[in-house]
């Protein structure tokens, strides 16, 4: 077939493909398992060997899975909601932590390290630092004291922030029991979750905001140390 003929074929071919009705998109789908599994975390935290079941569930989960961690806990191992925590984190799964009735102390944290948080009505968190039973010699408990000490706190700090504010957990750690209800815990999480839905400032546009105020400053006839005190508060709010 000739060079001209192939051509005028084709542009039969697009004009056939002109003239057809447009029928509308056709929807391919797939049908994905989704697997659900849920745990009830119920009384006191033991040793981290009664739990293997549920970091082997954690760790071997897909994007497609949801695992629910029901919580009635007064708390218990530190061990053993670290690691519970840290598996939670590493999951690939959705984890959904369900509050429903009370979660103290290491329990609290766990709730709080959830994918989503539900709680129920009439519940509690409590939140106090931890306690413990060091032995050895003089030197090597009070190394230890402050090893746990350290450790503990930053635990705390990257678990529970924006949570509870630093001055909260300031007192936590000095020793200070703290208490949320169920209507205190949603208004916390509410305010979380704003926070979190609004966008970022650039750092370049923080910039030039500290700029304009100054600027504007300036122009009122403003003295330099007047300027000084304006900008500072712009880059807090920012």
């Amino acid at each position: 077939m000739s060079t001209g003929a192939k051509r005028r074929e084709r542009d039969d071919d697009d004009l056939d493909e002109e003239l057809l009705p447009f029928k509308g998109l056709i929807r391919y789908e797939r049908q994905i398992p989704v697997r659900q599994v849920s745990y009830y975390i119920c009384g006191e935290l033991k040793e981290p060997e009664y739990y293997s079941e549920l970091f082997f569930t954690l760790r071997s989960a897909s994007e497609t899975d949801l695992i629910y961690l029901h919580l009635n806990s007064p708390g218990g191992d530190f061990n053993t909601g670290l690691q519970i925590i840290n598996n939670i984190a590493a999951s690939d799964a959705r984890v959904v932590t369900l509050l429903e009735a009370r979660a103290y102390s290491m329990a609290a944290l766990i709730f709080l390290s959830g994918d989503e948080m539900y709680v129920h009505d009439n519940c509690q968190l409590m939140f106090h630092t931890y306690s413990g039973i060091f032995s050895g010699k003089g030197n090597e408990q009070e190394a230890e004291v402050a090893a746990v000490g350290k450790w503990f706190g930053k635990v705390m700090r990257r678990i529970c922030t924006p949570f509870l504010s630093d001055v909260e957990i300031d007192k936590i750690l000095k020793g200070g029991d703290f208490w949320v209800d169920s209507d205190e815990i949603r208004r916390r999480l509410r305010q979380v979750a704003a926070a979190s839905a609004q966008p970022k400032r650039p750092a370049h546009k923080e910039a030039k905001v500290v700029v304009k105020v100054a600027e504007k400053v300036a122009e009122k006839g403003v003295g330099k140390a007047a300027a000084k005190k304006t900008r500072a508060p712009a880059r807090t709010s920012a």
